[in-house]
């Protein structure tokens, strides 16, 4: 009788944990359907809001008459450039924050102080590192708004992103890696670089990806920095302000004179927002398999 009752318990128990199991997996797949059906439908509203505002002119002209007309070419190259310039700086600042954390430093308060800052940094508003960059950057340093003023603010917004996905990169690689390096006589600095490092990398770009993202459409953080409302030339240098598709969008649509007359340009400016972020988060991922594929 014994064993007949434990053997029912174990089959009960195992019918739970499998229904238990079933339900979470279904609850997961669920929010998967539910995140690409909302990226299918507003990628199709913004596709039959703006697809007749997309055509050669818009995407290689100035704007003028008031922004009714033209293109968004200065708008397209200010995001790229402040997008690349923001990755430039965050990048070695947030992976060399990331091996100091993980490889250097000793485990404590001091430790768990600076992660629990990094990831507080990580929740604050866009319009706080906005407001920081025009305080310190445009103000304090002279730099004025700028693209430079724009990449420094949104380099230090990003960083946080670089620093959290490159510690956890370098955490994943296997302690052997270390110890083989170390007993064939090398120092801890040549293990780092020679050994660690490129054995996170493809994961460490992941972070890059994901800051690359955030940076392109942010716009708080850039219009107190960098973006101007209107101008007609293009940067020469890194400390001319310039236009960007995100902070664009926002002017038609809220601060422009004629904003029912702009709707089109408005829904084809934020489609081509999109198609450059998924455009530069590609060419990031192809770069990343390439790199998985040597190792």
């Amino acid at each position: 009788m014994n064993n007949e009752h434990q053997l029912n318990f174990s089959l009960n128990s195992g019918k739970k944990r499998n229904l238990f199991q079933s339900a979470v997996f279904l609850l997961f797949r669920c929010a998967a359907v539910i995140n690409a059906l909302a990226l299918i439908i507003i990628v199709f509203f913004l596709l039959k809001n703006g697809w007749r505002a997309i055509n050669w002119t818009f995407l290689t002209q100035m704007p003028y008459n008031a922004m009714t007309e033209g293109g968004i070419l200065p708008c397209i190259l200010g995001t790229i450039y402040l997008s690349l310039g923001a990755l430039a700086i965050a990048f070695p600042l947030g992976i060399a924050s990331a091996v100091y954390l993980n490889e250097y430093a000793r485990q404590g308060f001091v430790l768990r102080a600076i992660r629990f800052g990094i990831n507080n940094l990580a929740g604050v508003p866009s319009v706080v590192f906005g407001l920081f960059g025009l305080a310190v950057f445009v103000t304090w340093m002279g730099i004025g708004v700028s693209i430079l003023s724009g990449a420094l603010t949104l380099g230090f917004l990003t960083l946080p992103v670089i620093i959290g996905t490159s510690e956890e990169a370098l955490k994943a690689v296997p302690a052997t890696y270390r110890e083989a390096s170390l007993g064939l006589g090398a120092t801890k600095w040549q293990t780092i670089q020679k050994v660690i490092l490129p054995a996170a990398l493809p994961s460490v770009l992941t972070g890059g990806i994901l800051a690359l993202s955030r940076a392109a459409g942010e716009t708080a953080a850039i219009m107190f920095t960098a973006a101007v409302f209107y101008t007609t030339l293009l940067p020469k240098s890194i400390l001319d302000p310039v236009m960007a598709l995100p902070y664009h969008i926002y002017v038609l649509a809220t601060a422009g004179t004629q904003i029912e007359k702009t709707r089109p340009l408005q829904y084809g400016t934020a489609l081509v927002l999109i198609a450059l972020v998924l455009g530069m988060n590609l060419a990031a991922i192809i770069y990343r398999s390439k790199l998985r594929r040597k190792r």
